[in-house]
């Protein structure tokens, strides 16, 4: 529906564009450009990469298989919807901006990330942590004027599909185990 609202220049689209234009610039720029910096490849992707040597090391093979292709899924994915929507950016002229590449870096990085680590964690801290950066993210990316609302929303609910089935096998895979002493 956020696709389809944002290509048909539906009233989601304008709302979306009347409370962006209201918000952006209304932070810190040095705080809003660290928090965009966080779905960067620069930063996202050693995070994940570190995930993924501890679970080959844990001799999860397939779960740092899923994660890599998770992220291997990212551009396959983004850039044809950019070219095809070509939506404009907020502070510019420049058209390509939904959904956010930057959101679903951050998102497939972190949440990968964090469903590689949590079979092995006494506390479910990882998750909750992935989705703040995730989060922090979006924001930052909305508050900087480098993205439209919308643009991040849509890219969480595709990383969404994208991690669903590893995180369901994950799930599965925890359950399965019986809790030890």
């Amino acid at each position: 529906m956020i696709t389809w609202q944002v290509a048909a220049d539906g009233p989601l689209r304008s709302l979306d564009e009347r409370v962006e234009l209201r918000i952006v610039g209304h932070a810190p720029r040095v705080l809003t450009d660290h928090l965009s910096d966080l779905g960067s490849t620069q930063v996202a992707l050693p995070v994940l990469a570190a995930a993924v040597a501890y679970a080959l090391w844990r001799g999860r093979r397939f779960a740092a298989l899923y994660a890599v292709l998770a992220m291997v899924t990212v551009p396959v994915l983004v850039s044809p919807l950019k070219a095809l929507i070509d939506r404009q950016g907020p502070l510019t002229e420049a058209g390509g901006f939904y959904p956010s590449g930057h959101t679903a870096t951050a998102m497939v990085a972190y949440c990968g990330a964090a469903l590689l680590l949590s079979p092995d964690l006494k506390r479910r801290w990882a998750m909750p942590v992935a989705l703040a950066l995730t989060l922090a993210t979006g924001i930052g990316l909305v508050l900087r004027g480098y993205h439209w609302p919308l643009d991040v929303i849509g890219s969480w609910c595709l990383c969404g599909m994208i991690l669903l089935p590893f995180s369901l096998r994950n799930t599965r895979r925890s359950s399965s185990r019986t809790p030890t002493g």
